[in-house]
């Protein structure tokens, strides 16, 4: 079988197919970069970008919290499982377990897939060098593609000196001039690492984040309890119950001390359960009306990183302002960019595209997801949040029907589930589908 990517979701779909020892299926991990366990998410070089989970919440096996936290405690690392570590540093915790655990049914393949074709007993997998191997199944692992043009009423950003299109280029961000004035498109998580890589060690640049809504995600703070367990509506519900339903609980824990978050977390178990309750024009509705609200709180920051970004805004140094782009002006090495916020034009040394990843497949410049889209093995779910699928990550093609041992696991799956971006979620689904593989592949199987 061959897994497609080797970020977060593919490395961690082979370590619960290496841990498993009751199949001996052959294994074959793809990834162009040549690295496991890093992808978009994890591979930054800059060890202030931290984890927005804690250690205890990190670890690769659903079955083992500890696993992550021993792990930092035998490499000389930040042994507490309150620490968020550095992104970095679980990339290498995720290569190194899989390390642990490979054996000769595993192999990695330093190379991008360009196609996948079905054909008798399975898929071929082509290689962009000419490869050409055979898959009795194929899980797409290629987790959060990059974000999609920046454009101002409809016009891309022209390739200029100043208009940096890749927000985890931390060299290039590194290299501005130590004065530089910077405007990251976007205010969330991607857009708070380029901030720190900008301001941490350059007290003379200033940073402008802009976003349509101005706003930062939420921060982490310690607290005893990890979840307030709210009353889940049974039956179809509309986006304004559950608002409703997130309000009244978050007022119900403050009765009894207990902080929002731990009603956020609390949720998160039954998200997806309610995102699929939610018809096609409510889970719209949601996007448009909650969504960004809902994001910044479930998505949150590492206490140390608010605090700097706090220190950045006290020292004058940085701008959060919403109401997204007006215009942006060539000025041959900068930029002249127009916010409804701000009182005067920006005249910047760069602006940074950190508006998140794009998760529209029928936009991707990715040679696979493209070409699998073209021929329709692949489609994006009806809101274009990831690909249509299966809850349990069975791909379903242009004509809504199961392609047979085509799975995606990861962020992808977004638009069935909603809550499946972060680890805890990405590793259970790998734990799933290492365990139903083995008996799916057999019945496949002709005898």
């Amino acid at each position: 079988m061959a897994v497609i990517g080797g970020g977060a979701s593919g490395t961690l779909t082979a370590i619960h197919l290496m841990a498993s020892r009751s199949h001996a299926l052959q294994v074959t991990v793809h990834d162009a970069s040549g690295e496991l366990g890093k992808g978009l998410a994890y591979g930054t070089s800059d060890r202030r970008h931290l984890l927005n989970v804690r250690s205890r919440h990190m670890s690769a096996f659903p079955d083992i919290p500890s696993d992550l936290v021993e792990w930092a405690k035998r490499t000389g690392r930040q042994p507490d499982a309150q620490a968020f570590l550095p992104r970095r540093d679980y990339a290498v915790y995720l290569r190194e377990t899989l390390d642990r655990l490979r054996d000769e049914r595993l192999t990695f393949r330093a190379e991008r897939v360009c196609d996948v074709r079905v054909v008798d007993g399975g898929f071929e997998v082509l290689a962009q060098g000419g490869r050409t191997t055979r898959a009795s199944s194929v899980v797409l692992a290629h987790g959060n593609q990059r974000p999609a043009p920046l454009t101002v009423d409809g016009t891309e950003l022209p390739q200029a000196p100043w208009h940096l299109a890749d927000p985890w280029d931390v060299d290039r961000l590194a290299a501005l001039p130590e004065d530089a004035v910077v405007v990251l498109v976007g205010t969330g998580l991607t857009a708070v690492d380029a901030v720190i890589t900008l301001l941490d060690d350059a007290p003379a640049r200033r940073v402008v984040m802009v976003s349509r809504h101005g706003l930062l995600p939420e921060a982490h703070i310690e607290q005893n309890s990890t979840a307030w367990l709210s009353p889940v509506p049974e039956g179809p519900v509309t986006a304004d119950q559950l608002a409703t339903l997130l309000r009244d609980q978050i007022a119900a824990a403050a009765r009894q001390g207990v902080d929002w978050r731990a009603v956020v977390d609390g949720l998160r178990a039954p998200t997806p359960s309610l995102w699929q309750r939610l018809d096609h024009d409510e889970r719209r509705r949601f996007l448009a009306t909650y969504g960004r609200a809902w994001e910044i709180r479930r998505h949150r920051m590492a206490p140390g990183v608010a605090a700097r970004l706090d220190r950045y805004r006290e020292e004058g140094r940085l701008a959060v302002v919403g109401g997204g782009l007006q215009s942006v002006a060539d000025r041959d090495d900068r930029a002249e960019v127009v916010v409804p916020g701000l009182a005067a034009p920006v005249v910047a040394d760069a602006v940074v595209n950190c508006t998140g990843p794009m998760s529209d497949v029928s936009r991707s410049t990715d040679p696979l997801l493209s070409a699998l889209v073209s021929r329709g093995l692949l489609t994006p779910d009806p809101l274009r949040l990831g690909i249509a699928c299966t809850p349990h990550g069975e791909v379903l093609d242009a004509t809504g029907a199961v392609v047979p041992g085509l799975y995606v696991v990861g962020p992808p799956r977004k638009g069935v589930l909603w809550e499946t971006t972060a680890v805890p979620e990405i590793r259970n689904q790998a734990a799933a589908l290492a365990q139903s593989l083995p008996q799916r592949i057999r019945a496949l199987t002709p005898a």
